[in-house]
């Protein structure tokens, strides 16, 4: 569950610098219409820039091992985990922010840029949106099924201790409510990888293994969460 950040060709946590012939003045006369407009949308993208992975505890590192693989992520570099400007209207550092429509959740920072992570949203039935809180912080949670997996999937157990099969993953970040009820909603790792980037959960987000992790490490109770 080591993720390659240099897939892209750059090292790790170096800004990719490029030239968009297209703005130049003596050059874009040479250029087809379409072209420029690629060359410049390449250009934009060039405020990315990628960061390491965090570091593991030896049980992560042990747990990680057992889990469920992703199916070559670095297949759609594109959906990699970037800093990037931010690009919500969240200004305030330290804020989660959720796009369900992109598939996309950002950890807004100071100096007006953004951690953006893939994620898997609700399923269609199951999307919400709204405000919440961080209340708590698990590492490799247990999970206790509702009533609805349990009427999706008859016989769950009653509980499912934290490992590398729970369906939280390695992290749980707790949403609560303006007084502070927990929703039963999670921001959480995932064993199922190859879901990620689809709408398939019940209404938590999930996430990339390792992502969760370096998320679980930044974010703090209390945290404004934002679920578009």
């Amino acid at each position: 569950m080591h993720y390659d950040n240099n897939s892209l060709g750059v090292k790790q946590s170096a800004t990719f610098l490029c030239f968009c012939p297209a703005m130049h003045t003596n050059i874009y006369r040479f250029i087809r219409p379409a072209v420029a407009l690629g060359l410049c949308l390449v250009a934009a993208a060039c405020n990315y820039s990628s960061f390491p992975d965090p570091t593991l505890s030896s049980r992560d590192v042990e747990l990680l091992a057992l889990a469920p693989k992703s199916l070559n992520r670095d297949l759609d570099p594109a959906r990699a985990r970037f800093r990037l400007p931010n690009p919500t209207s969240e200004k305030k550092a330290g804020t989660v922010v959720v796009d369900s429509a992109a598939r996309f959740l950002y950890l807004i920072e100071e100096g007006g840029t953004a951690l953006r992570y893939e994620i898997s949203p609700g399923q269609d039935a199951h999307q919400w949106s709204g405000t919440a809180t961080i209340g708590r912080k698990v590492e490799w949670p247990t999970w206790t099924p509702g009533t609805t997996a349990r009427q999706m999937v008859p016989g769950l157990p009653g509980v499912v201790p934290g490992g590398p099969n729970n369906p939280l993953g390695a992290r749980g970040l707790y949403l609560h409510d303006e007084k502070g009820r927990d929703t039963e909603y999670r921001i959480h790792g995932t064993n199922e990888p190859e879901m990620i980037g689809q709408p398939v959960s019940l209404g938590c987000i999930r996430m990339h293994n390792i992502d969760a992790i370096d998320l679980y490490n930044r974010v703090k109770i209390g945290a404004k969460v934002v679920v578009l």
